[in-house]
């Protein structure tokens, strides 16, 4: 598809958190490809820059980034800024699981608040600095990497869900607050993807770790396909999407398993 549209961010200069590996990794590599100039900020600096040789030093570089740390993420967006003279696309795509038991009386309060710190606050900061430079430019687009816990409940930790709720409703805000500055914010919540991450927490080296619960059959969402849905939220295509949570998820958060008339 891409082949056949041509280089829909020609031009563009793009920040991504989380960008070392998974969904991050592969919307770096992709956004690349379609003619940005990305900035990879992560904390895994071995693996960020592994990434950045692959796609070239004149296309990507790599910056430390824990975006629990404000100075962190301030100095992100402000070396972006300083190397290709602009911040156009903040996608704040770093995250975690955390917590593995769904009991809640056995949830430790530090922990909570870890995920929580990462998943939620990670994304304030995001489009707080990236805020900071888009305004003067009255242009610029937001995307948070959320799931489809930003919908549903039931399906993650009580941590993991309420972070993702809680980006929706950010995301939501924020959009609120930027639309008059020509600032758009959205998020994409896919359904599970067989990262790293996700086989670490299921303990799986199967690609396809949703097993019998997807709903949309003969297809695996790969993480290849989440960053597509990126890239049209980033590009010219989406011009007049602000505000929207992009579930992509085959129809997963649609259905209730234990009441269908289709079986």
């Amino acid at each position: 598809m891409a082949s056949t549209i041509g280089r829909r961010l020609e031009g563009k200069v793009a920040l991504i958190t989380g960008a070392a590996s998974g969904i991050g990794e592969l919307t770096a590599r992709l956004f690349s490809k379609h003619g940005a100039k990305v900035m990879i900020a992560d904390i895994q600096d071995d693996l960020g820059k592994k990434v950045c040789q692959d796609l070239g030093q004149t296309s990507a570089s790599f910056v430390h980034c824990d975006v629990t740390n404000e100075v962190d993420v301030e100095t992100a967006v402000n070396t972006t800024v300083a190397k290709y003279g602009k911040l156009d696309i903040m996608h704040n795509n770093a995250g975690i699981g955390g917590i593995e038991n769904p009991n809640i009386l056995k949830n430790e309060k530090s922990k909570f608040e870890k995920v929580l710190s990462v998943n939620l606050v990670g994304p304030f900061l995001g489009a707080k600095h990236a805020a900071r430079v888009m305004i003067p430019n009255r242009s610029g687009t937001i995307i948070t990497t959320a799931s489809i816990c930003s919908t549903i409940g039931g399906v993650a930790s009580h941590a993991y869900t309420s972070s993702k709720h809680g980006a929706l409703g950010l995301t939501r805000n924020i959009a609120v607050e930027l639309g008059k500055y020509g600032i758009r914010v959205n998020c994409v919540s896919p359904y599970l993807v067989a990262t790293s991450l996700v086989k670490d927490f299921f303990e799986s080296d199967d690609e396809r770790c949703d097993g019998v619960y997807s709903n949309l059959k003969g297809v695996v969402l790969k993480p290849e396909d989440v960053a597509e849905a990126v890239l049209f939220l980033a590009s010219d295509e989406s011009k007049y999407v602000s505000g929207h949570n992009l579930v992509v998820d085959g129809g997963f958060t649609i259905v209730n398993p234990k009441f269908c008339i289709f079986e």
